[in-house]
């Protein structure tokens, strides 16, 4: 039964966030693994000896060893990379197929991608743009930008700049996220105002991804320029660039239908309907790999002709940074820099497209690569991390440094022992599921090194992170970096790594969310709830044929029924939520509320459920006081009591009883 509950939900912590990138490599707050790629050999820097010129021949050469069979080893079917340098394409490649039966090569020139989230490096640079023009103020409410109202929280307002920073505090969601195909989009007005997210925190104070604060982002350059979003990136970046194989559009105009790559799913060569993402300022370009060197060459340019130099500048800048030894946050962009370099970029993933996009800022040499297929065990994600490590410590490495652990390794790896949910997290609704099951568990091995489960090497093994400073430990096999903050009293705050520190951080789970205790407690009571259930019409059944009569009548009699009655509600509360999870799996589009009227139905069956389990705990009572019962048949009463009254409390606790639906 622990098994049966933990699939449900995995599969709806899978399904929570299915669209529109939604952030950058392995930044999703779930356990992913990869198949084995072209090195395993773990990413230290080199020595500065080994470094490689940056010339077409020696990173073809490079990209010949290490794209094709990582893509034949991901079940990958195609590719494109792009790597600028000095206002120029380096090279521009497409590997393997856009189109699986068809045999249809990718070309790096008319094949186009979706970029996903890295789209929203456009949304940002448009509103660069309008702050150039005097148009925004980074610094103002964006109610005054609005035409319907962010509600008042926290006693401070939301500023562009906690959007481009992604500290405006909203909660992740799910609901009308994506369509396929050939449905045009919900009007970006009616999208963003049909629902204000909830806000989980106060701006400012934490970062935590968000695809709506991107898209109020694109929709304030709507109401600022009075031009509809897509028809202004048109207009004011992809013309300006050249970039004539790329749009905006949904559905995708019919121009861009025949060079358009196909998106698979790993083990299958059937292609899958084209994506539509209604929040189109957060993920829904799509873009030929030799457009998007033209928008790195645009960018590398101190803005090029997008951007003057000033506002270049203040755009790659650090705008947010709570990690004194992990990169921060820049305006739109993110840092993720390594070997001493200044580097800025953005991931992206769209449901079936895996894109990351690279500016070496220091040494004016961009990098892109998108995938059209996940792969086999997410291998797509380990893909595009190591191309860009292995790129870096290539052609800009650093001598490798072998700090010595520290005497406190182990008091402090103690000190981080524990449960922690991701910033990026579900307001109160049946999404605190991904929240409950996506949690990290942090522990100490025999040599006092971390170990953070949901953080993995290409081979799918929790890393291991040695401390190399007061509260700030480095992978054991690499470069990355794990710092925490702690509070005043000594209490950790929060931590996160390289890779993720600028969006999302890890925060100690709350006891009312901790996987810890909840899992065998929930595992426990579910069991004692399938006996009871199961047991109500199988002792029914012996009576029956044997002629024994019960020795219960009245009141103990009906309280006995509903008592059993309410274990089956339960087992029926369980089923429903996996039919749900199985209807979202089978097609995304469920998430647009075509679930609604059954998830309604069963929150009125959770009413009745919480109802009995009033009754339960009656029947307990009535059970323990009646004269000459059993010790046994009491204590039984007792644990099916509890058992319903901690499903009950777990129900309402992970928002399956809410007044909207929301999510």
């Amino acid at each position: 039964m622990m098994r049966w509950m933990k699939w449900a939900l995995t599969a709806i912590a899978v399904l929570a966030i299915p669209a529109a990138a939604q952030s950058p490599t392995q930044l999703q707050p779930t356990k992913t693994t990869a198949a084995i790629l072209p090195t395993q050999a773990p990413a230290k820097a080199a020595s500065p000896a080994s470094a490689h010129e940056l010339t077409q021949a020696d990173v073809d050469a490079w990209l010949d060893g290490f794209m094709p069979y990582g893509l034949k080893a991901g079940g990958i079917p195609g590719a494109v990379v792009v790597i600028v340098k000095d206002g120029q394409p380096v090279t521009m490649r497409g590997f393997g197929y856009a189109d699986v039966k068809a045999r249809k090569p990718v070309d790096p020139n008319t094949t186009l991608f979706r970029p996903g989230s890295v789209s929203k490096l456009f949304t940002w640079t448009a509103v660069m743009q309008q702050a150039q023009a005097g148009k925004i103020d980074l610094d103002k409410d964006i109610n005054t930008y609005l035409d319907f109202k962010i509600p008042e929280k926290f006693g401070k307002p939301i500023t562009m700049r906690h959007l481009m920073t992604h500290t405006a505090g909203f909660a992740e969601t799910a609901k009308y996220l994506i369509n396929f195909d050939k449905q045009p989009p919900m009007p970006l007005d009616k999208a963003l105002s049909r629902w204000v997210p909830e806000r989980i925190y106060a701006p400012g104070t934490m970062p935590a991804y968000s695809n709506y604060g991107a898209s109020l982002a694109g929709y304030i350059v709507q109401r600022v320029t009075g031009e509809p979003f897509n028809q202004y990136v048109q207009r004011h970046i992809l013309q300006p660039v050249g970039m004539q194989h790329s749009t905006f559009e949904q559905p995708l105009p019919a121009q861009f239908v025949p060079p358009m790559s196909r998106g698979y799913e790993y083990g299958s060569d059937k292609p899958q309907a084209y994506e539509v993402i209604p929040l189109a300022p957060a993920g829904a370009l799509a873009a030929t790999g030799a457009d998007m060197g033209k928008f790195m060459i645009a960018h590398l340019a101190n803005g090029g002709p997008l951007l003057n130099p000033e506002t270049a500048q203040k755009m790659y800048a650090r705008a947010a940074n709570p990690y004194s030894a992990l990169p921060g946050m820049a305006l739109g962009f993110y840092h993720e820099d390594r070997n001493g370099l200044n580097i800025v970029g953005h991931g992206g993933d769209t449901v079936y497209f895996h894109s990351d996009l690279h500016l070496f800022v220091d040494k004016n040499v961009g990098l892109y690569v998108s995938l059209n297929s996940l792969g086999k065990d997410a291998a797509g994600h380990s893909l595009r991390g190591q191309l860009f490590e292995e790129f870096t410590d290539r052609y800009f490495p650093v001598p490798e440094q072998n700090l010595p652990t520290v005497s406190t390794a182990k008091a402090h790896g103690e000190a981080m022992a524990g449960h922690y949910v991701a910033s990026r997290a579900g307001g109160f609704n049946f999404l605190r599921l991904v929240t409950l099951l996506g949690q990290t568990s942090v522990a100490v091995d025999e040599d006092n090194s971390l170990v953070v489960s949901t953080i993995t090497d290409s081979a799918g093994s929790p890393r291991k992170w040695r401390e190399i400073g007061p509260w700030l430990w480095q992978d054991v096999n690499g470069s990355d970096k794990l710092q925490a903050i702690i509070n005043q009293d000594g209490s950790v705050k929060m931590f996160s790594i390289t890779p993720f520190a600028p969006i999302i951080e890890f925060l100690p789970a709350p006891g009312s969310l901790s996987a810890g205790w909840i899992f065998p407690v929930a595992g426990f009571a579910l069991l004692v709830t399938l006996i009871a259930a199961l047991g109500w019409p199988i002792v029914a059944l012996v009576r029956r044929r044997y002629k024994y009569a019960s020795p219960l009548s009245g009141r103990p009699l009906t309280l006995h029924r509903a008592t059993r009655a309410t274990a089956w509600l339960f087992i029926l509360l369980l089923g429903g939520w996996l039919g749900i999870v199985m209807a979202i799996d089978k097609d995304l589009t469920a998430l647009n509320g075509g679930m609604d009227s059954w998830m309604r139905l069963l929150q009125l069956l959770l009413i009745v459920a919480i109802a009995g389990t009033v009754l339960a705990i009656w029947n307990a009572y009535s059970v323990v006081r009646a004269p000459g019962r059993h010790r046994v048949v009491s204590l039984w009463a007792i644990l099916i009591a509890l058992s319903l009254a901690f499903l009950a409390w777990l129900a309402l606790d992970l928002g399956l009883l809410t007044a909207s639906l929301n999510y």
